[in-house]
């Protein structure tokens, strides 16, 4: 298992992490007793996601009944309003909560990496906005990082995991995108695209990551292959308000991802056979 590592936040100053932080005034239980230090940190990256907000927070505030922890909402001025609704919610949210306004859409992937770096947590939940991942699920993908695990995925093609609501084209282009990753970087987990996933802060907050579209996941097990994986069973379900942020682009991104972490798998390889 790797090494823990303190770091700071390697994108402080960078293009893709800034922001301004908004948090939420300081967090307190009943009889106006601070809340504990949150064990773990959810981000959730958002762009036009007004409609599912309010729920999503209701479910996590829920979820922090059980277990402590923090929302960060990473908003890439979405059109409709979403970090200012996020802003007035984080005013008086059941749970701690901060708001990260970044000033333009710079991508998904590069959200969970600002998000990431303002964790106060050593565990990192990423999931939707999109009310597509259940935070009862929390719980298990926080257990599985304290039983021993770097990465603990919510996958989708596992046995008892799937996808609910999907037309056949989009569970072809899921399928050959995942057998793309898995063949082409060499991963030996079962849902490497999944976007709900929980990790050791310290792994996320390392320098170098590309941060590219909106697979971020893939990235981190192309970077740590020696990493402890476990994956926990859980059903998609496709979104409840607003449509697929899934475009040309999106695939465009994801194709050149693919193809930048193969080329530098192939030079480590090709540096390592020299120095043998």
């Amino acid at each position: 298992m790797m090494k823990n590592r303190e770091r700071g936040n390697p994108h402080a100053d960078s293009g893709r992490g800034a922001g301004t932080r908004t948090p939420a005034p300081r967090a307190r239980g009943g009889a106006g007793e601070p809340r504990p230090a949150p064990v773990l940190s959810v981000v959730v990256p958002t762009y036009n996601e007004r409609d599912s907000l309010p729920q999503l927070v209701s479910g996590l505030a829920e979820a922090s009944q059980a277990l402590a922890l923090e929302l960060i909402i990473v908003d890439d001025a979405s059109p409709d309003g979403t970090g200012t609704l996020a802003e007035e919610m984080a005013k008086s949210a059941p749970l701690r909560m901060m708001v990260i306004h970044r000033p333009g859409k710079a991508g998904l992937a590069s959200a969970v990496l600002a998000g990431a770096g303002a964790a106060q947590s050593g565990v990192v939940t990423v999931m939707d906005s999109d009310l597509s991942h259940p935070p009862e699920l929390l719980p298990a993908l926080f257990e599985a990082i304290q039983g021993g695990a770097d990465v603990a995925i919510a996958s989708r093609y596992v046995p008892r995991g799937g996808v609910d609501q999907w037309p056949w084209a989009r569970r072809l282009v899921s399928r050959v995108a995942t057998t793309a990753a898995r063949v082409g970087l060499g991963l030996r987990v079962r849902d490497p695209l999944s976007g709900f996933f929980a990790v050791r802060r310290e792994i996320l907050t390392e320098r170098g990551y590309r941060g590219l579209g909106y697979k971020l996941l893939v990235e981190i097990l192309a970077r740590h292959p020696q990493a402890r994986v476990a994956e926990i069973p859980y059903r998609f379900v496709d979104r409840r308000h607003g449509r697929s942020k899934l475009g040309i682009g999106e695939i465009a991104a994801f194709i050149r991802l693919l193809v930048t972490l193969r080329v530098g798998k192939l030079e480590s390889w090709r540096v390592g056979k020299l120095k043998m």
